[in-house]
C-alpha cells in the first residue's frame, strides 16, 4: 500500500476540511495498491508538429508554447488564469503508471506513441483502424482552454490542443441503433507498470452517452500547452469533456466503440456508490470522501466554490434536463 505523497505544489490548505490521515484517497481503499518502479519520464521527447486553430493557419515548431495572450479566446475558452506547464505535467492521475500524484511523470518513459493506431467500431458505417498521425491529420487542431476539475478537489486550467470528438463521429457515421460510446485504453503491462497490480481492472473503460459525445464542448486533445501531450497526460490521445470530473477523461485511447448500450465503465464498477456514469461536476451531490461543493485550484492557496456543470452549466444542462441528478450521479 502506497502512502500519501505530498502535494508538490502547494502548501498545507489551512480550509482543507477532510485531512488525509482521516479520509483515505482513492488509492487507499482498493485493495492491494502496490508501489510500482519504473523508468524515468522523458517530459519532452516525440514531440510533433501539430497544425493549429482554423484561423491562427500555424504549424507549431516543437516545443513551441501556446501564448494565450497573443490569440483571441475562441468561443469555449476560459479566461482564467492557465495552470502552468510544469505543474500540469507533474501532478495528475494516471493510475497506468501508478497512484501517487507523481507517479505518472516519472514513470511514463516506459510508454511509446508510435506507431499507435485506434480502432473505431461497433455500431457505425464506417469501422476503421486507423494510425495516430493519419487520424490527427483528418482534422484541423483547435486550441481549447478548458477548466479541468478532479474529483478529488483540485482543479486546474488545461490549453489542449485537438479536435471535436463529434468530427470524428460524423466521419465514421454511427448507425440507429448507436446510443452510447466506449472508449478504452491501451492495456500493455510492460508499458504501463500501473498495470502489472489489480489497484483497478484493465484496461481501463469510459462511456458517454452519444448525445453527450457529439456535444461540441466534447474533445479529442492530442496537445497540451501548445505542445505534443506528454504521456504523462494521456498521450498521444485523450478524450475531455470538461463538465465532468477528471477521471472520464480517459486517457491513451486505443478504441472507440458505439454501442447500444451503456458501457461498463471502470470506476463505476470499482465504487459504484462513489463514481456514476454521468460524473457531471455537481456541488450539489455530495461525495463520501470529498467535498463537491468547492475546490483547490492548483497554485492557489483557498478553496473556490464549485460551479455547477464545471462552469459549463448554460452549454450542457439542458442535455441533463428533467433527470434527477442526484441519481443519475
Amino acid at each position: 500500500m502506497t502512502s500519501t505523497p505530498p502535494d508538490p505544489q502547494l502548501p498545507a490548505d489551512p480550509e482543507d476540511t477532510t485531512p488525509e490521515t482521516q479520509v483515505p484517497p482513492r488509492r487507499e481503499f482498493l485493495k492491494n495498491a502496490a508501489l510500482f518502479t519504473g523508468t524515468v519520464a522523458a517530459l519532452g521527447g516525440g514531440l510533433e508538429l501539430l497544425t493549429r486553430r482554423p484561423g491562427a493557419a500555424a504549424q507549431a515548431a516543437p516545443g513551441e508554447l501556446m501564448a494565450q495572450a497573443r490569440r483571441p479566446l475562441g468561443p469555449y475558452d476560459t479566461s482564467e488564469p492557465i495552470t502552468p506547464y510544469a505543474q500540469a505535467t507533474t501532478y495528475n492521475n494516471f493510475y497506468e503508471f501508478g497512484t501517487g500524484k507523481d507517479d505518472p511523470a516519472r514513470l511514463a518513459g516506459s510508454l511509446r506513441t508510435r506507431p499507435w493506431t485506434v480502432l473505431i467500431d461497433g455500431e457505425v458505417r464506417k469501422p476503421v483502424r486507423v494510425d495516430i498521425d493519419t487520424l490527427q491529420s483528418w482534422f484541423p487542431l483547435e486550441d481549447r482552454i478548458y477548466r479541468m476539475r478532479c474529483v478529488e478537489g483540485w482543479s486546474m486550467v488545461m490549453p489542449w490542443l485537438g479536435f471535436p470528438l463529434g468530427a470524428l463521429l460524423r466521419r465514421i457515421e454511427p448507425n440507429s441503433k448507436a446510443k452510447y460510446v466506449q472508449f478504452t485504453s491501451l492495456h500493455d503491462p510492460k508499458q504501463f507498470p500501473g498495470q502489472r497490480g489489480d489497484v483497478l481492472d484493465w484496461p481501463y473503460v469510459e462511456g458517454l452517452r452519444l448525445d453527450e459525445a457529439l456535444h461540441p464542448l466534447t474533445f479529442m486533445a492530442v496537445g497540451l500547452h501548445g505542445r505534443a501531450l506528454p504521456n504523462q497526460n494521456g498521450a498521444p490521445l485523450r478524450l475531455v469533456v470538461p463538465w465532468k470530473y477528471g477521471f472520464k477523461n480517459i486517457k491513451s485511447v486505443v478504441r472507440i466503440t458505439l454501442t447500444q448500450k451503456q458501457p461498463r465503465t471502470t470506476w463505476a464498477l470499482a465504487a459504484p456508490d462513489e463514481y456514476g456514469f454521468y460524473a457531471n461536476v455537481n456541488p450539489k451531490v455530495p461525495h463520501p470522501r470529498w467535498s463537491q461543493a468547492t475546490e483547490r485550484r492548483i497554485g492557489e492557496l483557498r478553496r473556490r466554490p464549485t460551479l455547477p456543470f464545471n462552469g459549463y452549466a448554460e452549454e450542457v444542462a439542458s442535455l441533463y434536463k428533467g433527470m434527477d441528478l442526484r441519481r443519475f450521479f
